[in-house]
């Protein structure tokens, strides 16, 4: 094995204990430090990793002249912080999305970042799944002919308005960037119309539903179907999520139940189903490719680049702002709204649910695991 790459942690919440996992379990990284601001966090980090050095100050990870790269798992509203000191500081920067709070600050991290010899990525996880690449690999081929439409739809009982990631935005662009930046990595092409539809479920103030449909300049069509609806009080709760290639030959098509995914391939002289496990969040593959990019110095072409990011937020947000033009209706009250939150506060096992604190202890202490969607 070569030697390690040394890495520190920063915002220990959710996604922060995905990278720490991963990246032990590869056996690529040294995890320096673990950094948290939130005294819960830190005790948990503590009481459930002891082996790492557990800190509130991110100056100690930037002032180590030994640590090579940073994660940055915090909230949007720091990042834009965090990735110039990490810039100034030579550090090699992985970010959650997005890579800031506004889309000027995201451009000038992208400038930033273009002008640096660092090597930057963005968790856009969809990139680095097995099916996106399987099927991509079978357009590639021409067993579709000349790809013409791709169509994705993404509805879970996930997160419901209020009740956090504030600085992410509403749905679209929370989750939805994902969905906008694969079409564009499918199509090869940027963005040339659009037009969407919203609805603002319990009266809230923001679509939390949006329909987006239209062309790249290449001429491929597109339409993305991505809420936080799917079923919020059901009582067996359920997700529709698929993508739908289409060529002037044949198709490709995945869907998957956040455990298994399911690939059919169905061209001129191929016809495939391959299921595999779905993958989740792909953090080990992400996290391996950016091992290796640290190591020869030459960054792999399969990661999402900071830019990638910035045109996915920046496209999101104009559908947002686009569905508000139209006629944007309001179905359901608030009344209904606050017995999901209080529904979602309550579980053990859903879509999306965010791990509080104090729970995070507690499981520390029983060794227990959230299996959150």
């Amino acid at each position: 094995m070569e030697k390690k790459v040394k890495a520190g942690i920063i915002g220990f919440g959710r996604m922060g204990e995905f990278y720490l996992n991963a990246m032990k379990q590869s056996g690529e990284w040294d995890i320096a430090y673990i950094c948290d601001t939130s005294d819960a966090s830190r005790e948990y980090a503590s009481a459930t990793y002891p082996e790492y050095s557990v800190i509130s100050d991110c100056n100690i990870i930037f002032e180590d002249k030994s640590v090579d790269a940073v994660v940055l798992s915090t909230l949007a509203d720091s990042r834009k912080d965090l990735i110039t000191k990490a810039i100034r500081h030579g550090k090699h920067v992985i970010a959650e999305k997005p890579i800031a709070a506004t889309l000027a600050d995201e451009q000038e991290m992208v400038s930033l970042a273009e002008k640096s010899d660092i090597l930057t990525t963005v968790n856009l996880y969809l990139r680095n799944s097995w099916y996106h690449s399987t099927i991509k690999s079978f357009i590639k081929s021409g067993e579709i002919g000349d790809l013409a439409i791709i169509r994705i739809c993404h509805m879970t009982p996930g997160l419901a308005p209020g009740e956090g990631h504030e600085y992410e935005g509403p749905a679209f662009h929370d989750c939805g960037m994902h969905y906008v930046d694969i079409i564009r990595w499918y199509a090869e092409s940027e963005f040339k119309t659009w037009h969407a539809q919203g609805i603002r479920m319990w009266d809230y103030k923001d679509p939390w539903w949006l329909q987006c449909h239209g062309t790249f300049e290449n001429g491929i069509v597109y339409d993305i179907t991505q809420g936080f609806v799917y079923g919020q009080l059901s009582k067996d709760q359920t997700h529709n999520s698929y993508i739908d290639i289409i060529g002037t030959k044949g198709i490709a098509r995945m869907t998957h139940d956040f455990k298994t995914a399911t690939v059919e391939l169905r061209g001129v002289t191929r016809t495939e189903t391959i299921k595999k496990p779905f993958g989740g969040k792909n953090i080990d593959r992400l996290c391996a490719k950016f091992a290796a990019s640290i190591r020869s110095g030459e960054r792999n072409a399969d990661l999402p680049t900071f830019r990638d990011s910035a045109i996915a937020s920046e496209f999101a947000w104009k559908c947002i702002e686009d569905s508000r033009t139209h006629d944007l209706p309001s179905i359901g009250d608030n009344a209904t709204l606050e017995q999901i939150r209080e529904r979602r506060r309550n579980m053990k096992n859903g879509y999306g649910l965010l791990t509080r604190h104090s729970e995070r202890i507690d499981d520390a202490s029983t060794n227990k695991t959230n299996n959150n969607i």
